[in-house]
């Protein structure tokens, strides 16, 4: 089952997908100020989604953003808090090397476990 979230932001929107044990949240590209809404509407989506089915994790399939700023993670922070909130986690596949750095630098890398891509590769993520 693939979910598209309520907004588009330039075009681009972001997938949320149902899979045998995660909701997967697929964004492509950069999420920056505009952008950033649509990041945090689709990760609301999923976190309803893992709540309502007996996938209990959200995992952000990483692999295709090529840019993130202090807008997405905070979007990513607010969904983090709400998953905490609600009893499930939020993981992270494939990020890339800008968006460990942001991470790293401010000081967050540990709140957000990163899912071994491998893992899920027979169900999509």
């Amino acid at each position: 089952m693939v979910e598209r979230p309520v907004r588009e932001a330039d075009g681009k929107n972001i997938a949320v997908e149902v899979l045998d044990r995660t909701v997967a949240v697929r964004p492509v590209g950069e999420i920056d100020i505009e952008t950033a809404p649509v990041l945090q509407s689709a990760l609301a989506r999923a976190l309803d989604l893992a709540l309502a089915s007996p996938a209990k994790t959200v995992v952000i399939d990483c692999s295709r953003l090529t840019f993130c700023d202090s807008s997405a993670l905070n979007a990513l922070l607010s969904a983090r808090r709400a998953a905490e909130e609600a009893g499930t986690t939020i993981r992270l596949a494939s990020p890339n090397s800008q968006l460990q750095r942001l991470l790293e630098m401010t000081g967050v890398l540990s709140l957000f476990p990163a899912e071994d891509p491998s893992a899920e590769r027979g169900t999509g993520v």
